[in-house]
């Protein structure tokens, strides 16, 4: 009997075959079996990211700047939003044991607003990167799987998007539109979802015509069941990939935006507008530019080493 077993099959010729019959005794190799059934790259490739050095350290960073952008007050009892939390006598005050980052131009504490300003720039990174997932991933999947007339409309209409530089085309929206992270993140979205597009669409055409696929088909799955229980999973590894580099790429985006007055705006807080705002006395005052810098770099550093980290995981090119 063929032996056509292959990630993401679920109903096999081998599993068939090896299966146990209707009340049998489960024996060892039974289990040894069913365990090697489970191995998948999915698997491999978290044993891989557990031993791999750089993945835990961007994800330990990463998951500390999401419980920073989730609970600022955990890490400072000033609150950089409550009425008298800027005092002008104290602006541009250097750092002290009290005031780790000193204070800016209007007196306000550096280390409080950095803290309570990563939340705007992870929820922009977080949202952008789960919407152009979703509606790239998904209209790539449609084009994929479909093909035909549906594949070239879809494509044709993406390209018009890959005309647009995404700051150039943000810059350009946010201008008509109020400053703050969630209309960034839809801004970035709506110009970030072809990349995703492509790499889905590219990823299910290796896939939908492997023979794990095939078996699928002559064993009498549906579309639906086929699409989502072989199709999807096999397919969506490159873009799991390139959306967690892109969500660094997406933050750096927002402190740009932010950076030229047209992204966050005051009285919210983001890093980007920090940096805006100390770069008028950065050399009087260089702790104020500083410290929303460095947290700005190292977040989008852990982003991108976890997304180089899964990269290689997942690629059985780079094993």
């Amino acid at each position: 009997m063929r032996d056509t077993t292959t990630v993401g099959d679920s109903m096999t010729d081998t599993q068939i075959a090896g299966a146990p019959s209707a009340g049998a005794p489960v024996t060892k190799e039974d289990k040894k079996r069913k365990k090697d059934r489970e191995a998948s790259l999915w698997s491999d490739a978290l044993s891989d990211l557990r031993r791999n050095p750089v993945f835990v350290i961007g994800a330990l960073l990463v998951l500390f700047m999401l419980v920073v952008s989730a609970f600022p007050s955990w890490f400072t009892s000033i609150d950089p939003f409550a009425g008298g939390a800027c005092q002008l006598s104290d602006s541009l005050k250097k750092p002290s044991g009290e005031h780790w980052f000193g204070f800016d131009i209007q007196g306000c504490d550096v280390y409080a607003r950095t803290v309570y300003a990563a939340r705007n720039s992870v929820i922009v990174g977080i949202v952008t990167t789960a919407l152009v997932i979703i509606v790239g991933g998904g209209l790539g999947l449609l084009a994929g799987w479909v093909g035909g007339i549906t594949d070239s409309l879809l494509s044709r209409f993406t390209e018009i998007f890959f005309a647009i530089p995404l700051l150039l085309g943000g810059m350009l929206i946010m201008s008509a539109l109020p400053g703050n992270a969630w209309t960034v993140s839809i801004v970035l979205a709506t110009l970030g979802w072809p990349q995703i597009f492509r790499i889905m669409r590219s990823s299910v055409l290796q896939n939908k015509n492997n023979d794990y696929v095939v078996a699928a088909r002559a064993l009498g799955a549906g579309t639906l069941r086929i699409t989502l229980r072989h199709i999807l999973p096999n397919a969506i590894a490159p873009v799991i990939v390139v959306g967690a580099i892109s969500l660094g790429v997406y933050i750096s985006a927002e402190a740009a935006l932010s950076y030229l007055g047209i992204g966050v705006q005051p009285p919210q807080i983001s890093w980007g507008l920090m940096v805006s705002d100390a770069s008028v006395r950065w050399l009087q005052a260089p702790h104020v530019l500083l410290f929303p810098a460095a947290a700005l770099s190292i977040t989008v550093l852990a982003f991108i080493m976890v997304g180089d980290a899964v990269r290689d995981a997942l690629d059985p090119k780079l094993r």
